[in-house]
């Protein structure tokens, strides 16, 4: 049973597994929802560990509430969830999906103290997988144009899935009209404005994001080739592993295989809280030569 705090309003989706000292926070993408989380963050809390997946600012609700926020709001909801962690965790790993994944980048670059890991599941700093419209790249020369903002791309097949079952059902849920279950059905063109402003302020500060770090990318990804894996790859600070998918889309954390997905981000949070571990013994032990 998914649980969620009592103090939260009736419309947050926000998903929160209180369990033990190690957290992790779990962003969903660009006008989804936290049940892309869902799969990994039930798992993580049957391992024992405590699991937020907040509902990031403007969503689940129109198109007109997503793009009356920015991606400083986005940021801010997760900062916020993040000192939610931290008043139960000893050790707090950020993560997300898709746009998710470069905002939980951009939370590690800033907060290095309080973020002890990041794991990107399918992250996207452009949008260049085989089902993208090779025109798509007009739209920045467009976006302040009256046409340009009120442009919204509409989500269409495979909707980020390669198990036709599953993508029946997403796209079901998305075209209900109720944005709480699967996202908005369309991408408004000032809401991916945003991420492009959010890519721009994190790609500078990648050098200085020196946590580990694990990425996940399809090879066959829809929606964000492998070139964004290969930048953060090339670009970030510290140490990345990286796994590389055979038989999946965009939505990995959904795909058809998430429970490889999920087994080796399960491992990567193991090993990271054991690290830490063993730092705060080491720690401890010195002050205790030195009294």
């Amino acid at each position: 049973m998914v649980e969620t705090s009592t103090k939260l309003k009736s419309k947050d989706r926000t998903i929160f597994f209180p369990r033990g000292d190690v957290g992790v926070l779990l962003l969903h993408g660009l006008g989804g929802t936290p049940i892309e989380m869902n799969n990994v963050a039930r798992n993580f809390a049957e391992r024992g560990h405590t699991v937020l997946c907040p509902m990031l600012a403007g969503h689940c609700g129109t198109e007109a509430d997503l793009i009356a926020t920015n991606w400083k709001d986005w940021y801010a909801s997760a900062e916020d969830a993040l000192t939610t962690l931290e008043q139960r965790c000893r050790v707090v790993l950020v993560g997300g999906l898709s746009m998710g994944a470069v905002l939980a980048a951009m939370l590690a670059a800033r907060q290095p103290q309080r973020v002890h890991g990041l794991i990107m599941f399918a992250p996207t700093l452009w949008y260049d997988g085989w089902s993208i419209p090779w025109y798509r790249f007009l739209l920045k020369l467009f976006i302040n144009t009256p046409s340009g903002r009120k442009y919204r791309f509409v989500e269409q097949e495979p909707y980020g899935l390669k198990d036709e079952r599953l993508r029946m059902v997403l796209a079901q849920s998305m075209f209900s009209g109720d944005s709480t279950a699967a996202g908005l059905e369309a991408t408004p063109a000032l809401a991916l404005r945003e991420l492009w402003r959010l890519v721009d302020a994190l790609k500078p500060e990648l050098p200085e994001l020196r946590q580990p770090t694990m990425v996940v990318h399809a090879r066959e990804d829809d929606i964000a080739s492998l070139s964004n894996m290969e930048y953060f790859q090339r670009h970030l600070g510290g140490t990345v592993e990286s796994l590389v998918l055979d038989d999946s889309y965009h939505l990995v954390t959904l795909d058809r295989q998430r429970r490889l997905v999920i087994a080796r981000a399960a491992a990567f949070v193991e090993s990271v809280a054991q690290s830490h571990q063993r730092a705060g013994s080491h720690d401890h032990g010195s002050l205790q030569v030195v009294a």
